[in-house]
């Protein structure tokens, strides 16, 4: 099937996530963010991924709410961060999302990060938030395998998404193998690695072979595995660049080069 800006990824609840997002992690608070997501959406993008860490929910918010686009045609995720986990204060900290994001539902609620001891106390408050109607689908951040089996081995309705760092330098195979066979979907943040591997070598070869940037390369790798992906920009520039993607596709022998680049490299520690 041909992709597109429009293409979605079917969750394990029904839910429709777009293929491609914009990130908006370090995105600096107000107008910065209000442009990024405004520029975002006037060129398609209708996925948007932040965070209460981020402190910049309520820009999100507005900018979707003045964007005239119908709110059920952007999806937004948010997350609950590591002090707020525990059933009543993830209740309580969802509600407090909402309330910044000035939305009457979130699409996507991720835990942030796994919290030991936190875990299933947060995921049944996700659940109660999902049964409420608060959020569309509830998912988890920056979870390994055994962290991910946790919930699974204790609960019945399974994550929705896990979203981890997600590049060919720091290609988890297994930990995609396993979501793929749990049917729970994988998401990359940085999948740019911020940058610090753009002038790879084989980034560069490939570069010229397709006629496209190193990130719209590495963009293309994560799609073709099946990923969502939210790279993160606040240039105008680069945002439509990383949206012009879907026009071209990566031979079966370059994605075997890309993947075979792993190094464990990640680029964001808790």
């Amino acid at each position: 099937m041909q992709l597109t800006l429009q293409s979605h990824a079917t969750l394990n609840n029904g839910v429709e996530i777009p293929r491609l997002g914009l990130g908006v992690y370090q995105t600096p608070i107000g107008e910065r963010t209000l442009q990024a997501v405004r520029y975002a959406l006037k060129v398609g993008y209708r996925h948007i991924d932040t965070a209460w860490l981020y402190g910049n929910e309520g820009d999100v918010g507005r900018a979707v709410l003045e964007s005239g686009i119908p709110r059920e045609e952007v999806f937004v995720t948010t997350k609950v961060w590591n002090s707020d986990q525990g059933y009543d204060p993830t209740l309580r900290a969802c509600e407090k999302s909402l309330r910044r994001l000035g939305l009457s539902y979130i699409d996507l609620y991720l835990i942030h990060w796994p919290v030991e001891g936190m875990g299933k106390d947060t995921w049944k408050a996700m659940i109660q938030l999902l049964r409420a109607g608060k959020v569309r689908a509830i998912g988890v951040s920056n979870y390994d395998i055994f962290q991910v089996q946790e919930i699974l081995q204790n609960f019945d309705v399974v994550p929705s998404v896990n979203q981890v760092e997600f590049h060919p330098f720091l290609f988890q195979e297994e930990l995609l193998q396993f979501c793929n066979d749990n049917s729970i979907q994988l998401e990359a943040y940085s999948p740019l690695t911020r940058g610090n591997k753009l002038n790879h070598p084989a980034l560069r070869g490939l570069e010229q072979k397709y006629s496209k940037t190193s990130a719209q390369i590495l963009i293309r790798w994560s799609l073709q595995h099946n990923l969502v992906v939210i790279p993160k920009s606040t240039h105008e520039n680069r945002i439509k660049e990383n949206s012009q993607v879907f026009d071209f596709q990566l031979e079966e022998k370059d994605m075997k080069l890309l993947d075979s680049l792993n190094e464990n490299f990640h680029t964001v520690f808790l």
